[in-house]
């Protein structure tokens, strides 16, 4: 392992390694405005949720690190504490990344960016038509973690409306992560997918108390054929299942694969009660 003192490298050298790593970040697309009535519009990717009630988002627009300015969005909070944050989806993503440019103020970055301008319901900043989701906020708190280039500040948002593109939405009336096709930050230059193969589902232990990957058989736990991902997977059962429980379960008889190759396979392919007849059924030293 490489092990790295942030004091022993530039604050712009440790940014690149923390943004690389702490990855994929979703993406807060912010609209303020000042006391003159000057919009701005500017994306961040220090941001996310972290209280439904009351309903909280936080994002940080940091220090400029190479001459410690502060942004126009901070600036803009301080002077009127409201702020809409909108979700970043692929196909806008282009013009979420120009609207990052650094104009000058007072320049409106929906008119640089080609964002349609429409009026808030409850807040005076604007909202994006084009953005699946809008949060319209008031700011409650901002909390500067440092003033030198680099520093973030806090700014805590609490949501007074959501507004939601009825074509991202469920037969349920709930986002579709099938449909939102969300995208989210990496470092340097790069974004991800939060949508088609890149979507994966791991069921939430909340509902049982799964045994516990200690709780395995030894010949199981101890495997050095399975990773520890798939140890978890069958570790996810409230009891351990015997062959007789599984009695019901048909074997493929087309796979050229064996033991716990074959239990692996079963495994990915959400066959859990399969993988442990494989698993069971082998013989144990």
């Amino acid at each position: 392992m490489k092990t790295i003192d942030p004091k022993s490298i530039s604050t712009a050298a440790f940014h690149a390694y923390m943004l690389a790593a702490v990855a994929p970040r979703p993406i807060a697309l912010a609209s303020t405005i000042n006391r003159a009535g000057e919009v701005n519009l500017s994306p961040f990717s220090f941001f996310n949720a972290f209280s439904s009630n009351p309903p909280t988002l936080i994002f940080s627009p940091a220090r400029r690190v190479r001459d410690n300015t502060t942004k126009h969005t901070l600036d803009n909070v301080l002077e009127q504490p409201e702020v809409v944050i909108h979700v970043v989806t692929e196909d806008i993503v282009h013009q979420v990344s120009l609207s990052s440019t650094e104009y000058g103020r007072g320049v409106n970055e929906f008119v640089k960016a080609g964002f349609t301008q429409v009026p808030s319901a409850l807040v005076k900043p604007p909202r994006v038509a084009e953005a699946a989701v809008a949060f319209e906020c008031k700011v409650t708190q901002v909390i500067p973690l440092g003033q030198s280039g680099g520093a973030g500040n806090l700014i805590l948002c609490e949501v007074l409306l959501i507004h939601v593109r009825e074509d991202i939405l469920d037969t349920n009336g709930k986002i579709d992560p099938l449909k939102i096709n969300l995208v989210g930050r990496m470092g340097a230059d790069f974004y991800s997918r939060a949508f088609g193969e890149a979507l994966f589902e791991v069921e939430k232990p909340i509902t049982r108390l799964g045994i516990g990957i200690d709780a395995l058989p030894a010949h199981i736990r101890q495997s050095r054929i399975l990773t520890g991902n798939e140890l978890a997977q069958l570790a996810n059962v409230e009891v351990l299942p015997t062959l007789t429980d599984l009695e019901d379960v048909l074997l493929s008889a087309d796979n050229s694969l064996v033991g716990e190759h074959l239990a692996a396979h079963y495994i990915a392919d959400k066959q859990l009660r399969a993988a442990w007849k494989v698993l069971l059924s082998l013989p144990q030293d």
